[in-house]
């Protein structure tokens, strides 16, 4: 199966979590491959998830376009004066889709985050044919955050099949304690929960890629 991992807000573990899942899904003997075709700002996520992935994808085809300008991609692409290639980025994924079983795709920031004026990371996800995780701070807000988000992918039609709620560390939030089952019971896709540190990613490789 592959999957669009996308966040409520920029911040969110996305990253944490895409490389968490190929990691254990990789010492699984599952070949699971992460990529993040468009990244803005410093590249380290990029770089995370090459290493995730034991250097099993070059990074052409892990990252197909950088814009060194920390904002959306729409809006780097205009002040660099750069054009984004789509089609680069559709076809890196086919290759790796190709050569992989499992394929986690992970966007920039929001599921709305402008690629063209007219195209978001929600279209990029339809384009690909992919279901998508949500990827929630665990946290005060964290309710109307992801139920917003929800809501967006619901419209354009797609499926979620999984939320995944991130106990950031050093967060002293009295929310964490209710989040998740309130969050489960306002929902109808299954919510877990990454525990801080806890490196708990075989219920995510269950659910999601066996």
């Amino acid at each position: 199966m592959n999957y669009f991992v996308t966040g409520t807000d920029t911040g969110v573990g996305k990253t944490y979590f895409t490389c968490g899942l190929v990691r254990t899904a990789r010492e699984a003997g599952i070949d699971c491959i992460g990529m993040k075709p468009i990244c803005t700002g410093d590249n380290a996520d990029v770089i995370e998830i090459i290493r995730a992935n034991d250097g099993a994808a070059p990074e052409a085809l892990v990252n197909s376009i950088w814009y060194r300008t920390p904002i959306s991609p729409y809006g780097a692409a205009l002040i660099e004066d750069r054009v984004i290639d789509l089609p680069s980025v559709r076809n890196a994924y086919a290759e790796l889709a190709k050569k992989h079983q499992s394929v986690l795709v992970e966007g920039a920031g929001g599921i709305l985050v402008p690629i063209l004026a007219d195209y978001d990371f929600r279209d990029l996800a339809r384009d690909l044919n992919l279901k998508i995780i949500i990827v929630s701070a665990n946290r005060l807000g964290v309710i109307n955050h992801t139920r917003l988000t929800l809501e967006a992918i619901r419209v354009a039609g797609l499926a979620c099949s999984l939320i995944a709620l991130n106990s950031l560390p050093h967060q002293n939030d009295f929310s964490q304690l209710s989040n998740e089952n309130i969050l489960a019971s306002l929902v109808d896709a299954p919510v877990l929960e990454i525990k801080a540190h806890a490196e708990n990613f075989d219920h995510f490789v269950s659910l999601l890629l066996n």
